[in-house]
């Protein structure tokens, strides 16, 4: 038979919905009445298949969410098709899918029996031994048992107007269960009367002790017995056997299109079933593992009914739960009769039908159907179970027969519950925690053994929701824990301060109101304020509402106001008529006293007068009695309401708290989620009022996140990884935060440990970034556990275990049914944007969004963008600076002012909703980037994809990425690894070759596109300058050069200053990580490392090392695997992996280690770095020939080297340039010339790339390592090379950008070689360069050592104006490399200057808030310097427990050298704060001084030694020499010292370090006995705006200058 027309027959719409339908029904042609009876004789089988309940629950509990529910589907599917095929081929009709389990029907003629059991008893036969060679993928044994039956058959149609129903009813169906239930795994068992209608002598059977029911051996037929002719025979009886049509299963596969009987069909069918079917949508979409609410309904008749009877017991019983549900977003899933028992399998929260407060709809509907179906008539006992979980939601079955069911635990215990708890409605532990009703609705069952549930947990049965006033039961329900702090709402209980103050001041009510959604917190934050209010000695009346609650008129008023009259504590009706007797009696007329009855549950006689009186009445009569009430109590006390969950306040409470906040003084605090409907007149007006202060909650901040996962988790500290998970994925939401930590504690990722000292750990590559983020030093005493013991806070720590991958663990079931309640909630249209945008990532641009939406155009998209803007599923960002700015801290709290908000027009509200809208998609025109607002909702949207589907579409986005996956143009395009693409064949995969030739030309190496620079030649000294010119003239003629360059750049007369400022970082972003994700899910190893190693190379130039040692650990896995396959390209991304390691070493200060990898790196890219002596010296001089052969090969033309060649030459130089970096820290003879020989190669290997730039960086790092070993002529003569190289380059392209290198490079070097003033002329003229050029990265850099050279020279003006600008620059980028540095200074300047800049206080506060900062905490330097200089501070404030705090603090650094000015800097510092302390040990005399003071002295002198950052410490360094020298006594030494640090600052004319030494040497050796005392001398600093408006003269500012005091130690050898 021709596919395609069959094809086109199961592509209509009755054909789709005849696939979820027996024959039965497709055929049937019933009456439209319902009930409707039908009578029929038939075979019935039942399949149940083990196994399917355990594997859901194993998918539904896997940690990733590559585990998902398609999986489950294929497998299921896998056996239930082979089962239905066979079936079906047998000429059996699938009459339901019940779960794991099916039930099949043969309809034939009574006298056909005999002969159908028999096909039916092979059908069963073969269907097990599909199994027999079948084993699950996922490990499970899957076993079926079947049972048959065969006799009279009733079947029952039954339904309302729009859901129509069926069952089978009768003895056989009982027959069939009965005969299930009795067959072991592989039986096939007759019921007795199916082994009384067969042909026994075809059948082997064995006999069942004390049953009359038999088992099926084996077909024993006649030798002659042909079963092929038997079976066709047998199948002319069946009406709908497709026998002519070979190729059908299903006769119903050619049903022609039918209007009226489509129609028909449709009302058997669920609603999303058909929406699916509309939507034409694969099958496969509606599969999923979600959390659910299941509602299982059991109706019991009475013995013998006939089916008319019970047919309209459950017709009346089936409309009301259809109407029930239909209200609640519940379905009726599937209806079976069994047992004598009708069983309603009803189901909340399917695709398109998750609402919030599910749980609660669900017990609502359960009770309401347990009370009318128990008033049924015929219907004997109404049983109902509900349970909440994980389950399977899909559809199951063969493409021709398959319906939508549930599978899973949560299923069976929900029926087992039904079963075993008879005649009340029960439900599980999760449904209970989940319902968030009072614990008074439900009460604790005795626990029963249930079969095939192992353990079900606690059971409760649901007493109804006819909510009374249960006194004492209205309380919070949250619970305090007295030495737990409240973080993150400091904020919030100001605003509560503030109010209660002005209450108290003033004689009127004030309401205050924190809006939030729901787990944010406000019951615990009202919990605290119940309890700051309660400490002040204020009567508090605390409340907490439910659900329930809206729907009681008067509700909330009633309850406060039994606890205002005392009655919660009244055990019997009569206690509480005597109490409100005696407190009334003043107040209310005794024949009234009656009207309390109802309310307070009290019994006084009603009076004639009160019997006449209408409700309205009686209402008001009460309310004006309780206002009396209020106002005596209010003369007699303050009142303080606090009501929880507010947004349950019914109308009429809210009508009278309305009335009473303007006619008693009470102060009402009150927490609500937002309203999900209009708030009635009365709430707004309270809302409005002037006296009204409304919070809306923001969100916890990220360290208050952190420490609360300390606190929960009772350690001292959390692995960075973990804290960085924890604070995105909550979003700072107490709740998901709580969620996330259950989920990672149930998946056994957590392991606690002893906290190491940081001294003590041996660092290798695995522990270099083996951090913590800390507990906040203020909440370390406090220490959480139960009554058996707690751990110690100050020694455990959390880790995660080896090999966790957080990114891709799936969400907990909790939190995904809140995404899946906002999903369901949205449009089809919108629900496919935020499911395409979730395969993009976390993180997505407008356009790569809008190339993957299937027929999309822009308007559409920006509409619905702006709508999911406006509706928190999105946040949208201009440019990748205002994304990670936003990711930095959460919203915080902010105040409403609705009165504000009422004054505007009334006509003009949905106008301006319009225009609003309107605004947003503006906004949304002008953004680039979108954020999901919470990860879990993008994890929630992703694991909604098919497994193939996901790979179209990461293909998909892979292939639009790659175009852009390189440096930005202000970068001059490129790999952030040189080269990198050449080396690796990135054409491997199945990406189309036009998308990768785009990539190809996108990298910016096209020969027509590029600047040709001249030719390479070493120029010679006498062609730029005369012979015998001075240095002096050379440096004029270098800064005029400079200065013309500066001014050509601002003229802009040449193609010069780049058009936008460096987007790498956004590159990186929303590019390159999304990229390498992409290609990780489609599991294309060698392209996803290729993107690992580009994207640790970007972190690396973002001066982020946290950040690229995660992913270059990322690329170590894959690695390895591909390490197998020995080739180049492999060998290439080993060598770079090595290389970018040492990076990360190197830039750590753990340069043993940068060595080993750098090493490894080289010897990996054919340039192996000698390890003794003899190689070192053979290669030095293999070196020199090289050197020479270039330097005279110059004039020569030479080809360059290919693009591969180039990529490993630039590997190389990376390398080399760290390596002579790295010998130049030690003093040994040795590496002396390891360090020559590295810089020399760096020169041979740049002069090969004949590329200017690089050959310039390699000359300067020539000279400077030169000039570190103190060879005068070869620097200066490298430096002049430098300097004729950048004459002749053009300003165009790259030309200004090595100019602008060189002044910052030379000026450096100038610096830490003590020129301060070149190197101020060239800083002033690199930092403006930089600027010109709109690289803020660079410039920042310029103007941290330009400020220090300023603040050497006592610059003050200057430096200060340069501070400006750095902090100006950290501003506007976001910088905290540039702020951290800008207060070093700052604290520099109120130790050493004499005045301040910023006050220690903000400069304090900024370190402990950025401490923990992963580019500042992963830079070795400048937290060194930060923490010693605070150190010194309090050191000279004599507040030596601060000193050890922060001095322990930079001596965990200490061990991370780096060869760069900043670590020597805050080397310095640090050494300064032990010299101030050993004066401490002096001057007390300790027996460790002596020790301590000789082991001081030592390290300095190591560090002088060191000569890696040039000699602009040394005066600093002998300063503090001769003070330990003077303090030890050694007079001699203190002189030599002294003189040797005067000598020095004299040479680089180190004002601030001459003035300095000048006084203290003066101090030391005058007779004075004056001490300064540093605490008054912080006193009197003056700000520089006092000095600049002349308020204290310059002089003045010497005197405030510390001086060491001088205590000799009495014989110190």
């Amino acid at each position: 038979m021709n596919t395609k027309p069959q094809k086109d027959l199961q592509d209509r719409t009755i054909v789709k919905i005849a696939a979820h339908l027996p024959d039965l029904i497709v055929y049937g042609g019933y009456s439209p009445g319902r009930p409707s009876v039908d009578y029929f004789d038939g075979v019935l089988m039942f399949v149940d298949i083990s196994g399917f309940t355990a594997m859901t629950e194993k998918f539904s509990t896997a940690m990733y969410m590559d585990r998902g529910a398609e999986q489950l589907v294929e497998t299921l599917n896998y056996y239930i098709s082979a089962i239905v095929e066979k079936v079906l081929l047998f000429g059996g009709d699938i009459l339901k899918f019940a779960g794991d389990a099916l039930l099949a029907l043969w309809k034939v003629e009574r006298r056909q029996l005999r002969n159908i059991i028999t096909v039916v008893i092979k059908c069963s036969l073969e269907i097990h031994g599909l199994f027999e060679t079948r084993e699950s993928e996922e490990g499970l044994d899957i076993r079926v048992k079947i049972g048959l039956a065969a006799g009279h058959i009733t079947m029952l149609v039954f339904g309302d107007d729009t859901r129509n129903f069926f069952l089978v009813m009768g003895q056989v169906v009982e027959d069939v269960r009965l005969a299930q239930n009795m067959a072991e795994m592989d039986e096939v068992i007759l019921s007795p009367n199916c082994w009384q209608l067969c042909d026994r002598s075809m059948v082997e059977i064995k006999r069942i002790p004390d049953q009359r029911a038999v088992k099926v051996n084996f077909l024993k037929p006649p030798p002659t017995f042909n079963f092929d002719e038997f079976f066709t025979k047998c199948m002319t009886f069946m009406d709908y056997y497709p026998g002519d049509h070979k190729n059908l299963l299903r006769l119903a596969c050619m049903l022609e299109s039918n209007p009226k009987l489509e129609l028909s069909l449709q009302k058997y069918v669920m609603e999303n079933i058909l929406k699916q079917i509309d939507d034409r949508q694969l099958r496969g979409y509606l599969s999923e593992l979600r959390p659910v609410t299941i509602v299982f309904v059991n109706l019991m008749f009475k013995e013998r009914e006939k089916a008319e009877v019970i047919g309209s017991a459950i017709q009346d019983a089936c409309v009301y739960i259809n109407s029930v549900l239909r209200v609640l977003r519940g379905q009726i899933n599937k209806v079976f009769m069994f047992d004598k028992g009708c069983s309603f399998l009803c189901v909340f929260g399917f695709p398109g039908e998750k609402a919030p407060d599910e749980v609660t709809h669900a017990l609502e509907s359960a009770v309401d159907i347990f009370d009318f179906c128990s008033q049924v008539h015929k219907i004997q006992t109404v049983s109902i179970g509900v349970a909440s979980g994980i389950a399977f939601c899909g559809i199951v079955g063969h493409s021709v027969r398959h319906e939508y069911t549930v599978i899973g635990q949560k299923v069976n215990i929900a029926a087992r519950m039904m079963v075993y708890y008879p005649g009340i409605v029960t439900c599980d532990s999760v449904t209970y925690k989940s319902s968030n009703l009072p614990a008074y609705f439900f009460k604790e069952l005795p626990k029963k053994d249930m079969k095939g549930v192992a353990d079900s947990g606690p059971v409760y049965q649901c007493l109804g929701f006819n909510e009374k006033v249960v006194f004492g039961m209205a309380h919070l329900t949250c619970s305090r824990n007295e030495g737990y702090p409240l973080l993150g709402r400091d904020e919030e209980i100001i605003y509560f301060m503030c109010a209660m103050r002005e209450f108290l001041m003033c004689n009127c009510s004030r309401v205050l109101m924190y809006e939030g959604l729901s787990g944010y917190g406000k019951s615990q934050m009202l919990m605290e304020i119940e309890s700051l209010a309660q400490s002040k000695s204020h009567r508090t009346i605390a409340i907490a509402l439910t659900r329930i609650s809206f729907q009681q008129n008067f509700h909330t008023i009633q309850i406060l106001m039994a606890n205002v009259l005392d009655l919660v504590t009244c055990k019997h009706y009569k206690e509480r008529q005597t109490s409100l007797q005696n407190k009334v009696k003043t107040l209310l007329d005794e024949k009234f006293y009656c009207i309390l009855n109802d309310i307070f549950h009290v019994q006084f006689p009603i009076s004639r007068e009160v019997s006449t009186m209408s409700i309205l009445k009686k209402q008001k009569q009460l309310e004006a009695l309780f206002m009396k009430i209020l106002k005596q109590t209010g003369r007699e006390e303050r009142i303080i309401f606090i009501i929880d969950e507010g947004q349950f306040v019914d109308s009429a409470s809210w009508a009278f708290l309305e009335e009473l906040i303007q006619a008693v003084p009470v102060f009402i605090i009150m927490s609500l989620s937002p309203f999900l409907d209009v708030p009635c007149a009365a709430a707004s007006t309270v809302m409005k009022n002037r006296n009204t202060t409304y919070i809306t909650l923001g969100a916890m901040q990220p360290k208050d996140i952190q420490d609360k996962v300390c606190l929960d988790l009772n350690v001292r500290g959390i692995s960075k990884e973990l804290g960085s998970y924890l604070v995105e994925g909550s979003c700072g939401i107490p709740f998901y935060l709580e969620e996330l930590l259950k989920n990672l504690d149930h998946h056994r990722v957590l392991i606690f440990q002893p906290m190491e000292s940081e001294e003590k750990t041996n660092v290798t590559w695995n522990n270099l970034f083996k951090n913590f983020v800390k507990l906040t030093e203020g909440l370390k005493t406090i220490t959480l556990g139960n009554d058996k013991g707690s751990k110690e806070v100050c020694k455990v720590v959390c880790n995660l275990v080896g090999g966790v991958r957080l990114k891709n663990l799936s969400p907990p079931a909790s939190l995904k049914e809140i995404s899946l309640v906002q999903l369901d909630s949205m449009s089809l249209s919108h629900q496919m944007l935020v499911r395409c945008a979730a395969i993009i990532g976390l993180t997505f641009t407008t356009d790569l969004l809008f190339d993957i939406l299937p027929c999309w155009d822009l308007k559409m998209m920006v509409k619905a963008l702006a709508t999911l803007v406006k509706s928190n599923v999105f946040d949208c960002f201009r440019n990748g600076q205002e994304l990670r700015m936003a990711l930095k801290q959460n919203a915080p709290s902010f105040e409403v002012n609705y009165r504000s908000l009422s004054l505007k027009p009334l006509g003009g509200m949905a106008h301006g909703q319009q225009e609003e809208l309107r605004e947003l998609e503006n906004e949304v025109i002008e953004c680039h980037i979108f954020r999901f607002c919470r990860p879990v909702m993008q994890k929630t949207a992703y694991e909604l994809w098919l497994k193939d589907q996901k790979e179209t579409m990461h293909l998909r986005c892979a292939c639009l990425l790659e175009e852009n996956a390189h440096k930005c143009d202000h970068c001059h395009g490129g790999d952030f690894i040189p080269y990198h693409h050449f080396t690796v064949d990135i054409r491997f995969n199945t990406l189309d070759m036009d998308t990768v030739k785009k990539m190809a030309q996108s990298q910016g190496f096209k020969a027509e596109e590029k600047i040709i620079f001249p030719k390479i030649e070493i120029p010679k000294k006498s062609e730029i300058f005369p012979e015998n010119i001075s240095s002096e003239k050379i440096k004029e003629k270098v800064l005029s050069y400079f200065d013309f360059v500066i001014s050509k750049m601002r003229t802009s007369e040449e193609d010069v200053i780049p058009l936008e400022p460096c987007q790498c970082e956004d590159t990186l972003e929303v590019v390159i990580l999304p990229l390498a994700q992409h290609f990780m899910a489609l599991e294309e190893k060698t392209k996803t490392l290729y993107y690992f190693l580009e994207i640790a190379s970007a972190y690396l130039i973002l001066e982020d090392n946290y950040m690229a040692y995660i992913y270059l650990n990322e690329g170590e896995r894959l690695l390895k695997i591909l390490r197998k396959e020995k080739s180049w390209n492999h060998t290439f991304e080993s060598a770079t992996f090595y290389s970018l390691k040492g990076q990360v070493c190197f830039n750590m200060g753990q340069l043993l280690l940068a060595k080993k990898m750098l090493r490894k790196a080289l010897k990996l890219l054919n340039r192996v770095f000698p390890y003794n002596f003899v190689s070192l010296f053979l290669q030095i001089q293999v070196e020199k020939n090289r050197l020479s052969y270039y330097m005279d090969q110059q004039a020569q033309e030479s080809s360059p080297p290919g693009k591969k060649r180039l990529a490993q030459l630039y590997q190389q130089i990376a390398c080399l340039s760290l390596l002579w970096k790295i010998y130049t820290f030690n003093d040994f003879f040795h590496d002396k010339h390891y360090t020559h020989l590295a810089a020399m190669m760096q020169v041979n290997t740049a002069l090969e790339t004949q590329d200017n730039f690089q050959i310039i960086k390699a000359y300067l790092d020539y000279s400077a390592s030169q000039q570190l070993a103190g060879d005068q002529g070869m620097w200066f003569k490298y430096e002049v090379m430098v300097i004729g190289q950048i004459m002749s380059l053009p300003l165009r392209g790259e030309g200004a950008e090595i100019l602008t290198y060189v002044a910052d490079a030379l000026g450096y070097i100038k610096l830490i070689m003590g020129h301060l003033d070149l190197a101020i002329d060239l800083g002033s003229r690199a930092q403006k360069m930089w600027g010109l050029l709109r690289n803020p990265s660079k410039q920042y850099k310029v103007l941290c050592w330009f400020s220090k050279s300023l603040f050497l020279k006592n610059r003050n003006k200057q430096l200060i104006q340069t501070l400006q600008w750095l902090w100006d620059l950290s501003l506007a980028e976001q910088h905290v490399s540039s702020k951290a540095f800008f207060y070093l200074v700052c604290l520099d300047i109120m130790l050493y200057s004499g005045f301040f800049y910023r006050t220690f206080e903000e400069c304090l506060e900024f370190i402990l808030q950025n401490e923990d900062n992963r580019i500042l905490k992963f830079q070795s330097g400048i937290l060194l310097g930060l923490y010693s200089c605070i150190a010194i501070w309090y050191a000279r404030l004599q507040k030596w427990d601060l000193f050890h705090v922060f001095s322990n603090k930079a001596k965990n650094l200490v061990p991370r050298r780096t060869p760069t000015m900043l670590y020597f800097q805050g080397m310095c510092r640090y050494l300064e704060g032990q010299v101030l302390y050993l004066q401490k040990q002096i001057e007390e005399q300790s027996e460790w001084a002596q020790d301590a003071g000789m082991e001081l002295l030592k390290s300095l002198e190591t560090v002088v030694a060191q000569n890696t950052a040039g000699t602009i410490f040394h005066p600093r360094l002998y300063h503090l020499m001769a003070y330990v020298c003077i303090l030890m006594g050694d007079g001699q030494n203190c002189n030599l010292f002294l003189n040797m640090a005067l000598q020095l600052s004299e040479l680089q004319g180190n004002t601030l370090e001459k003035c300095w030494l000048n006084m203290n040497k003066e101090w030391w050796y005058s007779s004075s006995e004056v001490t300064k005392d540093w605490s008054q001398t912080v006193l009197r600093l003056p700000s520089w705006d006092k000095i600049v408006s002349s308020k204290v003269n310059l002089p003045d500012i010497q005197e405030n200058k510390f001086l060491m005091k001088v205590n000799i130690l009495d014989n110190p050898f």
